[in-house]
């Protein structure tokens, strides 16, 4: 399983072949720099980790700094390991799209967009004004009756009540790559991918 990161630019839509519209994500991925390469030996597993996005030198600590030299490159702004990798890879490589072609199927892994503190009817789905939940008299868009009596006097669990909404890691699979584009680091999926735009993804193949 060969990966790399990038940075969600936005939607837009083509047509293939047959004249139909194709909803389509694009990303820019890449250029990466492998900053480290772990074996089982030396970390207890193997893995390859990747380096993208440039950041200002004074905003990385020290220790970053002389993790980027030993691999002769400039400091990064965002890390990830993949596990497994198709080709071997030594400390200074670069990996860049050229890894993905078109038809290929990939997993997307994003931080979906942050809401805030939302109700039941956003967060869940709840039935809200119309369909008021069970155990509501005027309060609309309440979530109702949770079901807690004198047994067990207290609620469970995962129940689903209002909190956070958002902001948490989401993975996409399957999703066809549709083209690529070497030459601007450009990667096109089929269908949306969670976050925000401008917001890091992972994509593994």
């Amino acid at each position: 399983m060969s990966g790399i990161i990038g940075k969600k630019v936005g939607m837009t839509s083509i047509f293939d072949e047959t004249g139909k519209n194709i909803p389509c994500t694009v990303i820019e991925a890449g250029p990466c720099v492998v900053t480290q390469v772990k074996s089982v030996d030396t970390d207890g597993y193997a893995a390859v980790q990747l380096a993208y996005g440039d950041k200002k030198e004074k905003n990385t600590s020290a220790p970053l700094k002389g993790h980027f030299q030993k691999a002769g490159s400039a400091p990064k702004r965002k890390l990830v390991e993949f596990k497994t990798f198709e080709d071997q890879k030594a400390l200074g490589d670069t990996v860049t799209v050229d890894i993905f072609a078109a038809g290929d199927f990939v997993d997307v892994v994003g931080t979906s967009k942050g809401k805030g503190f939302q109700g039941v009817v956003k967060r869940h789905g709840f039935g809200g004004v119309g369909m008021q939940t069970h155990g509501q008299h005027n309060r609309l868009r309440a979530p109702g009756s949770l079901g807690a009596s004198s047994w067990p006097s207290r609620v469970f669990k995962g129940m689903r009540m209002a909190g956070q909404t958002g902001n948490a890691r989401v993975k996409i699979q399957n999703l066809e790559v549709v083209k690529v584009f070497a030459e601007q680091n450009l990667l096109v999926v089929k269908g949306s991918i969670p976050g925000a735009k401008g917001s890091f993804v992972i994509v593994d193949k």
